[in-house]
């Protein structure tokens, strides 16, 4: 994975629906995993269904989560989100500390 120091994007945009979901079941909301990616992270390819997608680590408050994201022009759309996988915490913890 490759480190990220900043990233700024003109807008943000997600399935609101999704966003709902994935809320209701894992606890994590879009809106503050927006504001987590404009923070240091860690980031790697993901790409699937021939969209180019970034899957990136980011401290959430507490806790490290994975988002999936797409750039669309100028638009982050956050595809999902869920906890970090052990190795991906140690790799942020080994990185960023913690």
């Amino acid at each position: 994975m490759q480190t990220v120091h900043s990233i700024e994007f003109a807008k943000f945009e997600w399935d609101e629906e999704k966003r709902q979901k994935v809320l209701t079941e894992r606890e994590i909301d879009f809106l503050e995993v927006a504001g987590a990616l404009q923070f240091p992270h860690l980031e790697e390819p993901s790409d699937k269904y021939g969209e180019p997608r970034t899957l990136a680590i980011c401290l959430l408050k507490t806790k490290l989560v994975a988002a999936i994201f797409t750039i669309r022009g100028d638009v982050c759309r956050i595809i999902t989100a869920r906890a970090a996988r052990d190795y991906e915490r140690k790799e942020y913890r080994d990185i960023y500390g913690g």
